[in-house]
């Protein structure tokens, strides 16, 4: 990495490392190093954060740093047998945060020391499979896996307290083995190859994400009473339905779709935004109708390339039909 006048950017000062006065949370993002030789890591550590640098490997000292509880090791050069020793570092077993994010990973590590792990982070690698996961701790809360090669959900059944599951950009075609998550609050599988809805039961879960699937149909949302946020924008939806129950949503996003009107959602009064653009809506009267329960609520909503939005007095029949209306497409208030 090169500094602004093209120069090779310098490591900075190790006076300038310790991130906080009692000297337990150290900071090396950025330095680009190749190796932490010239580092001190004092043994009270119980942060190190090893972020955007050049790593290959990992320094033999970590594994002594018995009171560390978070490591991240973002976006460094670290591939499968870089990272094996940490498997065996029992020092570190109490751990709560281990990002391996932006790596070499070709398959996930074996993280079973780890007994009271709470977040895992291996997204941007290329990682094929879930395999290896059977082992991870029960206590883990937040699972990202985004961004790598993974075809298939496995393994992952025990992890019952899991509250966040992030699996986009991968090349999975089905949605299963997620019957245990009952305690799962997000789910972001957007960009992958998903048909078809199957939320296995859960109905505790607040934000999902189906972004750029092969979604033809939005059937499958019914139970899932407790949902704010779902996100479907770039699927092959022709129909809004099954969103009746969902008196809690916030923030519904269809844009991107084949839908000609808007249905099913007159129950929703919690609805703030809407994203509708880039459909074939026709009408803005059969709009109103639609959004009688929530007209007061809504503060955003996208309608741009919809035949509807070409009318001339577009703007000012959508100021109309929603008074509170703070943003009305993206292109009006650039």
């Amino acid at each position: 990495m090169n500094s602004s006048d093209g120069s090779p950017a310098r490591e900075k000062p190790q006076s300038m490392e310790i991130d906080d006065d009692s000297g337990n949370v150290l900071d090396l993002s950025s330095y680009q190093l190749h190796s932490l030789d010239t580092v001190e890591l004092p043994s009270t550590l119980t942060e190190l954060d090893l972020t955007a640098n050049r790593l290959s490997g990992l320094d033999s000292r970590i594994s002594q740093l018995s009171s560390l509880k978070k490591l991240s090791l973002r976006q460094n050069l670290i591939d499968d047998s870089g990272v094996e020793p940490l498997s065996r570092w029992e020092a570190l077993s109490d751990l709560e945060e281990l990002v391996l994010r932006d790596n070499k990973l070709g398959k996930v590590p074996d993280i079973s020391i780890f007994s009271k792990l709470l977040v895992f982070d291996v997204s941007f690698n290329e990682i094929t499979s879930l395999q290896g996961l059977s082992k991870a701790s029960s206590t883990l809360k937040e699972l990202y896996v985004s961004k790598n090669e993974v075809n298939k959900i496995m393994e992952i059944e025990h992890l019952l307290d899991l509250q966040i599951l992030e699996l986009g950009s991968n090349r999975l075609r089905v949605m299963e083995n997620m019957e245990n998550f009952t305690k799962l609050e997000e789910l972001w599988l957007g960009r992958n190859r998903i048909k078809v809805v199957n939320l296995c039961g859960l109905n505790c879960i607040k934000k999902i994400s189906l972004q750029s699937n092969r979604l033809t149909s939005m059937k499958g949302f019914e139970e899932c009473v407790a949902l704010e946020e779902l996100y479907l924008s770039h699927n092959g939806i022709s129909k809004m339905e099954g969103l009746s129950a969902l008196v809690n949503l916030r923030v519904l996003d269809v844009s991107n779709n084949k839908l000609t009107s808007v249905d099913d959602i007159q129950n929703l009064t919690k609805l703030e935004d809407l994203w509708l653009n880039d459909n074939q809506i026709e009408s803005l009267e059969a709009i109103t109708e639609a959004v009688a329960g929530s007209k007061e609520k809504l503060t955003t909503i996208y309608l741009e390339n919809n035949p509807c939005a070409k009318a001339s007095n577009y703007v000012a029949v959508l100021r109309q039909i929603f008074p509170n209306v703070e943003q009305i497409d993206s292109n009006l208030f650039a």
